[in-house]
């Protein structure tokens, strides 16, 4: 739906698309967001609502399609070690996607082998941070969780990360992403 020649198309397939990420992310990241610590951490979308964008990683046909259906965006700038391309599309008040798709499909990057593994789908749900280097040592004491990165890295657009694998109550694993600007 996302690059349909419909724009309420494409915003209601977001929208769905939006759901169902966040919900996942949100059930796997409850106990860090309820903790008043790590939630001061996290930027506001909203009064009680943390920033989130939802990352869908699409095989390279459909991220064209996608990105021509929405006015050809703005193409993020990826660090060249990572093996990625991607832009953002908004809709609504706060639908934010990422689209992300890989430079090279039979190569070793994150997006080629989740491509490879899982095929399109949601590949990561992603939060702004304040300070992704506190947020890290919060998530490794409190909670042991640890990030996938031993230290914070360069992002898109000249953005700070770490990536965290969650678990749902139903054991479904989620990867949430921690940005700072």
């Amino acid at each position: 739906m996302l690059s349909s020649a419909d724009p309420g198309e494409r915003a209601a397939g977001a929208r769905d698309i939006y759901r169902a990420g966040r919900e996942l992310a949100d059930e796997a990241s409850r106990e860090w967001r309820n903790d008043a610590e790590f939630a001061a951490l996290l930027e506001s979308a909203g009064a009680t609502s943390p920033a989130v964008t939802v990352g869908l990683a699409v095989n390279p046909l459909t991220f064209e399609a996608i990105r021509d259906a929405n006015g050809s965006p703005h193409l993020a700038e990826v660090p060249p070690d990572q093996d990625a391309r991607e832009f953002e599309l908004h809709f609504d008040a706060n639908v934010a996607m990422d689209i992300l798709t890989t430079r090279d499909p039979h190569g070793q990057g994150a997006i080629s082998r989740y491509l490879s593994k899982f095929g399109e789908g949601i590949q990561q749900v992603e939060y702004r941070c304040r300070n992704v280097d506190a947020a890290t040592a919060l998530l490794k004491t409190k909670f042991a969780v640890e990030p996938i990165y031993p230290q914070t890295r360069p992002g898109a657009d000249n953005t700070r990360i770490n990536f965290f694998l969650a678990r749902t109550s139903d054991n479904t694993k989620v990867l949430i992403e921690l940005y700072e600007r």
